[in-house]
């Protein structure tokens, strides 16, 4: 691929390959003189005399060794600060790049405490860890936890991506403690259908998912994100369903219906023929259709997506929602029948005001539950 780039666009001078802080460094050094040839610099692409050389990649030994990415913070006011604490994971997840190489690396604690409390100092407004799976090393989070607890500014709130089933009960204490807004967790649940679980290579106890993420909710403050994937395999829309009322009805403050990405040197992009994988040419390679759903089915539960969005995850409509759920057999099926609504009057066509979407909302509901349509107004007005 690098041959290809850089013998068919002459406006590239070099590709950096890997994870890219040491040898973007080591390039920069060269250009500043500290490097007599490029054969002194790694993980990199370049020409040389016509041909194209190709230097081989090497993970990042010591995460520690890495320099800190912040430090004037006027180029990030109001802004989210990404963060990494570690790097790697554990797991298999076949769509997933992380799964190529499954060791995981860990920054020094040391180092950690001092970096997130220049975060504190500055009082960020919130801090997203990026580590794959944050809690996969139980002493690695407590500590991180611990500190950020102890050190709590009142402002700054830390985003985690964590496995819910790998929550302990020390933790569970732990987060008691903490101040409501403190801390916002991110679990990738991706499917509840075992055959497709098993086929992405995910170790994930979806009960002990349900049991923990319940738990966090009795605490309360803590925001909890649950994201599912569509387009995996032995998922068809069905089926999908089922795994969207499975982690609706464990209520998470924010459902995320994200669509299967299908990554170049990922398994699933492997086996993205034997799967009938259709997908995007470029960046984000998002999948249209598989064996399982249909390209139809897949712009079926883009519209599901956006109602999801406008009317629940804004938490605008809580109220109503809840009531409305209530006369309802499928969390799933409303959402659907919402976004056919929703298309066959033309609003997927428009910027909707605040406003807009509750009358939009109302005139829905009315249709489809007539007998409650007065009470259903009279909480979207309330």
């Amino acid at each position: 691929m690098f041959v290809l780039l850089l013998s068919n666009f002459s406006y590239i001078d070099y590709i950096v390959e890997g994870e890219g802080e040491e040898s973007f460094y080591e390039l920069c050094k060269f250009y500043d003189g500290k490097f007599e040839s490029l054969e002194d610099v790694k993980g990199i692409a370049y020409r040389e005399a016509g041909e194209v050389i190709v230097k081989p990649f090497e993970l990042v030994k010591d995460l520690s060794t890495l320099k800190f990415a912040y430090e004037d913070f006027k180029d990030f006011e109001h802004k989210i600060i990404y963060y990494e604490s570690s790097r790697g994971c554990p797991f298999s997840c076949s769509y997933c790049l992380s799964s190529i190489d499954k060791s995981v690396r860990f920054r020094d604690l040391e180092i950690v405490r001092k970096e997130l409390q220049t975060f504190i100092d500055e009082k960020v407004p919130q801090v997203k860890f990026v580590d794959r799976t944050f809690n996969c090393k139980v002493s690695h989070a407590m500590a991180i936890w611990q500190y950020i607890h102890e050190h709590d500014n009142g402002v700054t709130n830390f985003h985690f991506e964590v496995a819910a089933d790998l929550i302990t009960e020390e933790e569970l204490e732990l987060f008691e403690k903490m101040r409501p807004g403190l801390i916002q967790l991110e679990i990738g649940v991706q499917s509840t259908n075992e055959d497709t679980v098993c086929e992405i290579r995910r170790k994930m106890n979806f009960s002990k998912v349900g049991e923990m993420v319940t738990k966090v909710k009795e605490i309360g403050g803590i925001h909890q994100h649950l994201d599912l994937i569509a387009g995996l395999p032995n998922e068809n829309y069905e089926s999908f369903g089922k795994s969207f009322d499975d982690v609706f009805a464990l209520r998470p403050e924010q459902l995320q219906l994200g669509f299967l990405k299908v990554l170049k040197g990922s398994y699933m992009y492997e086996n993205r023929e034997a799967y009938g994988l259709v997908y995007r040419s470029e960046p984000p390679y998002e999948v249209l259709s598989t064996n399982w759903l249909s390209y139809g089915e897949m712009i079926r539960l883009k519209g599901i997506e956006q109602m999801v969005e406008l009317y629940y995850n804004s938490h605008q409509y809580d109220k109503t929602l809840a009531a409305v759920l209530l006369e309802e057999s499928s969390p799933f099926r409303f959402f659907e029948a919402m976004a056919v609504d929703y298309r066959n009057h033309g609003h997927h066509m428009v910027n909707h005001s605040r406003k807009d979407k509750y009358y939009i909302l109302k005139d829905f509901l009315e249709r489809r539950h007539p007998e409650k349509g007065e009470y259903f107004w009279s909480l979207l007005k309330e």
